[in-house]
């Protein structure tokens, strides 16, 4: 009994990375301080560097600090882009995961980045790393808090998804784009229907972006639901060797105090505990470049249901 409790931590242990991630987990503890041993080996550590966005007469600010509440960036990085951008919002004490998608073509500029393609967040990452990229998603959902960070490449998703036996995905069209001159070359080719994806399909699935009727924002969406495979997927799985997988292939922050603490705690989780959003927003072109544009009333709306709070009564401003 005592090897079967351990197995099934152990199995938690792992859906909480792989729930926390996209394909893989976690950014920074804003308000309180756990063990700094670290299960990862991050470039930085978020905990220490990421500054205090909150203003204390947000409507949020109680919510943000809430203990029982831990937020993870989850970073798909591409050739020193980050082509992939997740915030992962878990709820302990109600047991439910929170997943909101940043557009890589959201219009973020910045002082001495003045060309059109530095303009878009994706483009952070090369310049200012891990903490410029986490900052600016926290300025974005108005100072949301981001405790620890994941980032993962492709062939890392890839290598993963076979390890994990598979996602399972039903595939909406037929899948079909070459790039010759992508580096390495990008070639996908995916029938539609059910299938389970394997590691270098699921790379194909994940950076298809030419087909779909909304372009960026229905690849977002796509990405959502191989998450949510992902996890059911997860939920099934009692191979121990994952976890050498994942950790061989992430890049993060975690600590040890905090990856025990989430795995205890995502025991109760199921495939029905996720709900994913989109930071909101509409697309716009300037200077004739495609941007994703962000709408701060939709996001206060957005963090009001996510995060439970009573929302401004009218005339009142949460600012």
């Amino acid at each position: 009994m005592q090897n079967k409790n351990a197995m099934t931590f152990f199995r938690h242990f792992i859906v909480a990375f792989v729930i926390l991630t996209l394909v893989l987990i976690p950014t920074r503890v804003l308000f309180a301080s756990v063990s700094q041993i670290e299960v990862f080996s991050g470039e930085e550590n978020l905990m220490k560097e990421m500054p205090a966005l909150v203003d204390e007469n947000s409507l949020f600010f109680d919510a943000f600090k809430d203990q029982q509440r831990v937020n993870m960036l989850l970073v798909g990085a591409n050739q020193g882009m980050t082509d992939t951008l997740i915030l992962a919002s878990y709820d302990m004490k109600n047991q439910h995961v929170d997943l909101i998608s940043i557009p890589r073509d959201t219009y973020y500029p910045r002082p001495g980045h003045n060309g059109a393609a530095a303009k878009k967040i994706n483009a952070i990452y090369n310049s200012d790393k891990m903490l410029g990229t986490a900052t600016a998603v926290s300025e974005l959902l108005m100072g949301m808090p981001i405790h620890y960070y994941a980032m993962v490449d492709y062939q890392g998703v890839g290598t993963i998804v076979d390890a994990m036996g598979g996602v399972p995905m039903t595939i909406p069209f037929h899948m079909t784009y070459n790039d010759p001159y992508d580096d390495p070359p990008l070639h996908i080719d995916l029938a539609e229907g059910y299938q389970v994806l394997n590691g270098k399909q699921a790379i194909q699935f994940l950076r298809y972006r030419h087909g779909y009727p909304e372009g960026d924002i229905g690849r977002v969406k796509a990405q959502q639901e191989f998450m949510k495979s992902a996890f059911k997927q997860m939920l099934s799985l009692s191979l121990p060797n994952i976890a050498v997988t994942i950790t061989q292939n992430v890049d993060s922050d975690i600590t040890l105090g905090m990856a025990t603490k989430l795995a205890t705690k995502a025991i109760g989780l199921t495939g029905e505990n996720i709900s994913t959003y989109m930071l909101p927003g509409v697309p716009e072109t300037i200077d004739s470049a495609s941007y994703w544009i962000s709408n701060q009333a939709q996001t206060e709306a957005m963090l009001t249901e996510i995060l439970s709070v009573n929302a401004p009564s009218e005339g009142s401003s949460a600012e």
